[in-house]
C-alpha cells in the first residue's frame, strides 16, 4: 500500500521535465518548495543530466527563482565520480562529456587523457563531435571499460526531447559490440545510497518519496529501493506510456502544480 503523502518526511526530486523545463520552472514548482519549507521537510534535487556539476545546477534554479544549496543537489556526473574512486582502481580516463563534467572529475582527482586510458567515461555530452566518438570506440575496441553515467534515452527540453547519454550508449555499443561494464545513475542503488546519507537524520527509504518524470529511472530506481514514487506527466512519460507500463507508480500526478495540491490536501 502507498505510503501517505503527509507521513513522507523527505522528497528527491528529478529536475530536467519534473521541476523545470530548459529555463522555465514548471508551474506549481515554487508553491511546491515553500509547502515543503513550511513543513521543514528536506528535499534534494536528483538529476541524471550529467551535462553540470551541482554548482552550475545552482545558479540554474537559482537563477529561476529557487533558492538551494549547491549540497542539495545531486548528479549522475558527481556519483560516477564517487563511485569511480570508491569502486575501482580506475584513475586515468577519456571522458565523452561537457566541460563541467570533465572539471568534475578532475577536482575529485582524476587525470584525463586520450590514450592508455584505464576506462571511458560517457556523460550527457552536448559538446559531442564526430572525433570524440571515434576516439572513444577506438579505445573500447582496445579494451578500456565503458562506464556511463546514466541511461536516459532523451532529456526534456523546451524544444522538445533531445537525445540523451541512453542514446549515446546505443550508438556507441553499435559501432563496438560493447555494452556499458556499468551505468551509474537513476535506476542504479548508488544513487539511492548518496540521497539516504546526505539526508540522514534517521530517515529511511520508507520514508523518501521520488518525484519525476521517467518510469525506466526515476519510478523503477524508487520501486527497487522501497521509495514511495510519484510520477509526473510533465516529461518524458505521457499518459498513454503509463498504460502500457508493467510498473506502476505509487501516485500519478499530471504535473508537479498537482502534487503541490495534493500535499495541501485539495483535490
Amino acid at each position: 500500500m502507498a505510503r501517505p503523502l503527509s507521513q513522507l518526511r523527505a522528497f528527491l526530486m528529478d529536475m530536467d521535465g519534473t521541476t523545470y523545463l530548459g529555463h522555465r520552472l514548471l508551474p506549481g514548482a515554487k508553491a511546491f518548495f515553500r509547502v515543503l519549507g513550511r513543513r521543514g521537510t528536506p528535499y534534494l534535487f536528483f538529476t541524471n543530466n550529467s551535462s553540470k556539476d551541482r554548482r552550475l545546477y545552482q545558479e540554474k534554479l537559482r537563477g529561476m527563482g529557487l533558492d538551494v544549496d549547491a549540497d542539495q543537489i545531486i548528479t549522475s556526473g558527481e556519483a560516477t565520480a564517487l563511485y569511480l574512486t570508491a569502486r575501482t582502481p580506475y584513475r586515468r580516463l577519456y571522458i565523452l562529456g561537457t566541460p563541467s563534467l570533465e572539471r568534475e572529475f578532475r577536482d575529485a582527482g582524476f587525470t584525463l587523457a586520450e590514450s592508455r586510458v584505464d576506462a571511458v567515461v560517457l556523460g550527457f555530452d552536448l559538446t559531442l563531435t564526430y572525433a570524440k566518438l571515434e576516439r572513444a570506440c577506438a579505445l573500447i575496441r582496445g579494451g578500456a571499460p565503458f562506464i556511463a553515467t546514466h541511461p536516459d534515452k532523451v532529456c526534456p527540453t523546451e524544444r522538445g526531447p533531445i537525445p540523451d547519454c541512453g542514446s549515446m550508449i546505443a550508438l556507441i555499443t553499435r559501432a563496438t559490440g560493447v555494452r556499458p561494464a556499468t551505468i551509474v545513475g537513476k535506476p542504479n542503488r548508488p544513487m539511492v545510497a548518496m540521497a539516504l546519507k546526505k539526508l540522514g537524520g534517521g530517515i529511511r527509504a520508507r520514508d523518501v518519496a521520488i518525484v519525476g518524470d521517467r518510469l525506466y529511472t526515476d519510478m523503477r530506481m524508487g520501486r527497487r529501493a522501497g521509495l514511495t514514487t510519484i510520477l509526473v506527466l510533465s516529461g518524458e512519460t505521457k499518459r498513454e506510456d503509463l498504460e502500457r507500463a508493467r510498473l506502476r507508480p505509487d501516485y500519478v500526478f499530471e504535473s508537479i502544480r498537482e502534487l503541490t495540491q495534493a500535499l495541501n490536501g485539495k483535490p
